[in-house]
């Protein structure tokens, strides 16, 4: 009896041991996926690190691969909606900052590289899009369809105030991705899309990111009259982008100055708005420290080089 039993002793311990397994591997899984969405809510709060920092070159460096460790998580947390902002956030500020600055920068000594760096930038702003459109199809399925044939009628659909960074994400990266295209009837097909996202944004929190919406319709309102622009409204949003960062955002004042006052060519006003972007304190508002050290060297480029911008009468 004891022999059988002691004979009985291995069955059973192979039988806990593979319950036990089973288990582990169940508790494996959860830990995993508790870990990367811990690694993921970290990588998703990292943007404000980064936009305080002072040395813009610093970033440069440290951003592609911050970038590439989110494409990485997001690979295992597809619908991380933090993640997925993110990643749309962080693609088109490094597109701008990094990639698209630079083309301007070198447009009038090198067009061939500008012409790639642009390229580039548009390659990232699409990329940055595309998470941003993740993002929103997680909480509004099937929105990304229903923005190409009724804008207005989809952006309706996103109502919370905290959606407003995720349509502002989308919008701009989208809205870049076709400034960087006006030659492609496809990408300025998609200017009502980018309108929609953006001015949802505006309706559900005007003030969010201190006027960064108001910014974005600087640039998009510059546009055409037939592209659905208006000078006028671009001058408004201007201003209340200026009042909302209580003046503390080199940006506003770029936007206007290489946009309406190119358009105008009116030599004054852009280097006005230009000397007053530089006169911004970039660490009044550590929030957009980073962003006016890079919009601060734009303008001063654009100073030193007004005669390619205004043709001198």
């Amino acid at each position: 009896m004891l022999l059988q039993e002691g004979r009985s002793l291995p069955v059973r311990s192979m039988a806990l041991a593979g319950l036990l397994a089973a288990l582990l591997a169940s508790s494996s899984c959860s830990v995993k996926k508790m870990a990367i969405n811990g690694i993921a809510d970290t990588l998703a709060s990292s943007g404000s690190t980064f936009a305080s920092d002072d040395d813009p070159e610093l970033i440069r460096d440290a951003v592609p691969f911050s970038l590439k460790l989110m494409e990485s998580v997001l690979a295992d947390a597809p619908r991380h909606r933090g993640l997925l902002l993110a990643a749309c956030s962080g693609f088109t500020q490094y597109a701008y900052a990094f990639v698209q600055v630079d083309a301007e920068m070198v447009e009038h000594e090198d067009y061939a590289k500008s012409e790639e760096l642009k390229t580039r930038a548009r390659r990232l702003y699409l990329r940055a899009y595309r998470y941003g459109l993740r993002n929103l199809e997680v909480a509004y399925p099937g929105i990304g369809a229903r923005l190409l044939t009724d804008p207005e009628g989809a952006a309706r659909e996103v109502t919370r105030k905290e959606d407003a960074p995720a349509l502002y994400w989308t919008g701009a990266s989208w809205g870049a991705a076709v400034s960087l295209g006006l030659d492609r009837p496809d990408l300025i097909a998609d200017l009502p899309a980018v309108r929609a996202l953006l001015g949802q944004a505006l309706k559900l929190d005007e003030s969010w990111g201190h006027g960064a919406i108001h910014e974005a319709f600087i640039s998009l309102d510059a546009l055409p009259a037939a592209m659905g622009g208006s000078p006028a409204r671009a001058r408004q949003h201007f201003d209340r982008a200026v009042a909302l960062s209580k003046g503390l955002s080199a940006a506003p004042y770029v936007d206007l100055a290489t946009t309406i006052a190119v358009a105008d060519q009116d030599k004054a006003e852009f280097e006005k708005l230009l000397n007053a972007a530089l006169a911004v304190d970039p660490d009044k508002d550590p929030d957009v420290r980073l962003a006016n050290l890079i919009t601060q060297k734009l303008a001063r480029y654009l100073l030193d080089n007004v005669d390619l911008y205004i043709v001198s009468h």
